[in-house]
């Protein structure tokens, strides 16, 4: 498989467990040859933006999905889902927010702010698979 055929995905997730059940699946479907974990927003947007330690990454390769967390340390992630959608040259990623938050301001204003799928967690395998399809992949 050549760099062009490889998914690049960003999983923004602070509790290990539910980072390493959203790598599971993706793996199990064969879904992504590099995924990437950030921590809390303020990783996540330096990622995303090539920024501070990820300076290095070329902006001409993003990641071809998100799967954000809304309750994350440092930068929620309402925040990092409204950047990434107020910017021209990230507005058109897909993001799925996975997160425990069954509340309806919270689903409301994830799709308000652009969001593509919300998967509630804990992640139902069937309805994770749904919400990764919806996001294009």
């Amino acid at each position: 498989m050549n760099r062009l055929d490889q998914i690049d995905i960003l999983i923004v997730e602070d509790n290990p467990n539910d980072a390493e059940l959203i790598v599971r699946v993706l793996k199990k479907q064969h879904l992504a040859n590099n995924i990437f974990i950030a921590e809390d927003g303020e990783e996540a947007l330096s990622f995303i933006f090539c920024r501070d330690k990820y300076s290095t990454r070329s902006k001409t390769n993003p990641p071809k999905a998100i799967f954000l967390d809304l309750k994350l340390p440092k930068i929620n992630g309402l925040e990092v889902l409204k950047e990434i959608k107020s910017d021209k040259e990230t507005k058109k990623l897909p993001v799925v927010i996975v997160t425990s938050s069954k509340e309806d301001p919270d689903i409301k204003a994830a799709y308000e702010l652009g969001a593509n799928s919300y998967v509630v967690k804990p992640v139902e395998f069937d309805a994770f698979i749904h919400a990764v399809s919806n996001a294009g992949l």
